[in-house]
């Protein structure tokens, strides 16, 4: 096996990084949390140790869909194998490599921290292949679009109505790693209007998502650290779940072999390329590695027949046959049925502009199913359809071994 390579910064910039410390210099790139926006005014204000942001990670983390992070695929649903990565592990490496970099940079490390805390929120069980399926049920009713990220702004903003800041929601809205860019450089973004009309967009025309970027720097952070955080990871949880030989995940790459490598490498581009500027960078030849090795997982991993297979034919008819009853019990308003006993009870008591139910019987049930976890889901389909023709077949432990 080829030695590693971690790619170091240049002489120069380490040389300007540790003067412009030594001098206290403010680079001028943080978010100023005075020019914080928020649809309602906070009833207390911001104070030394509990600053804007802050409040926005602690509101996202005791949202109650915070908790379902742990049990949400995030490429490999149907594996008794604990370390393969779930949605909560992804979640935190985003958030940890994005604190590093913006630590670096001189940006508002908590607004980083919120935004990738929250990022993925509204993603659905199953990840993107349960996401591409409740897409295509509720284009089929309404017409409109699913999307995760579009989804976990609606979580935390009137699903749950947490007053969360506009850059913060702005930039998990923006954060879709799955459209790769060179250059980030933020989009301004005025006001909840502009907010909500992008949101409008989206759901009409799925393709807009790939117009989004966010308006400020720690967003652009997070949207290109998403990607930083799954590349490489998902060739390791590949070979754990033998999708992938043990020697693909070391193929030669421009940034690396390993998923360390791989990290460190793009981290430490990133930085050479962006410090003191007000955009985020990668070279040429770093972007290309990135383009190439995210365009091979999917052509291997997730587009790989056998881990579409399972979803095709299992998890799609059964979210069909779930989503149909779901809508069924809100038209009858069966209060004795799961949608509202473990769903609409719980946020008809929240205080809202507008009363949950007066939400289209679709979209409530979009989001009920959007709310569940891996486990949940099937649970849910068995007591539903106690004698369905469906279920989950997982690869256990122990298969393939002999007890002795």
């Amino acid at each position: 096996m080829a030695k590693k390579i971690y790619e170091k910064l240049s002489d120069e910039l380490l040389e300007r990084i540790e003067n412009d410390r030594a001098k206290n210099v403010d680079l001028g790139l943080a978010f100023d949390e005075k020019n914080v926006i928020r649809r309602r005014k906070n009833t207390v204000e911001a104070s030394v140790w509990r600053s804007e942001m802050a409040r926005d990670i602690e509101r996202i983390i005791n949202c109650p869909f915070y908790n379902r992070y742990q049990d949400k695929t995030q490429v490999f649903s149907f594996y008794k194998n604990d370390d393969i990565s779930h949605r909560a592990i992804h979640v935190q490496l985003v958030s940890h490599i994005a604190r590093n970099i913006g630590s670096v940079l001189g940006l508002n490390l908590d607004l980083t921290e919120a935004i990738a805390l929250g990022h993925d929120i509204g993603h659905t069980p199953f990840g993107h292949a349960g996401e591409a399926i409740l897409d295509e049920i509720y284009r089929e009713k309404t017409g409109r679009r699913f999307s995760h990220n579009i989804h976990s702004a609606r979580v935390l903003d009137t699903i749950y109505p947490l007053n969360l800041s506009l850059q913060t929601l702005n930039g998990i809205i923006s954060h879709n790693g799955e459209f790769e860019c060179a250059e980030y450089k933020p989009k301004p973004m005025n006001g909840f209007k502009q907010f909500d009309d992008e949101i409008e967009k989206c759901y009409l025309d799925i393709e807009h998502n790939k117009s989004l970027m966010p308006s400020t720097l720690e967003g652009c952070v997070v949207r290109i650290c998403d990607m930083i955080a799954y590349l490489g990871k998902d060739r390791q949880d590949a070979v754990k779940a033998k999708i992938l030989e043990p020697d693909f995940v070391f193929e030669d790459t421009k940034i690396g072999r390993s998923n360390t490598e791989i990290i460190n490498n793009l981290v430490v581009n990133l930085i050479e390329n962006s410090y003191g500027r007000n955009y985020i960078m990668l070279d040429k030849e770093h972007f290309e590695a990135l383009a190439k090795i995210k365009k091979r997982n999917n052509e291997l991993i997730y587009q790989n027949d056998e881990v579409k297979k399972q979803y095709n034919e299992s998890i799609k008819p059964m979210m069909y046959e779930i989503y149909g009853k779901i809508v069924s019990d809100i038209e009858r308003e069966d209060r004795a049925s799961t949608v509202y006993r473990h769903h609409i009870e719980q946020l008809e008591k929240l205080k809202r502009s507008k009363p949950y139910m007066e939400e289209d019987k679709y979209l409530i049930a979009v989001d009920y199913i959007a709310s569940m976890t891996d486990d949940y889901f099937i649970d849910l389909y068995e007591f539903l359809f106690p004698k369905g023709k469906y279920s989950i077949k997982y690869k256990g432990y122990f298969d393939g071994m002999r007890a002795k």
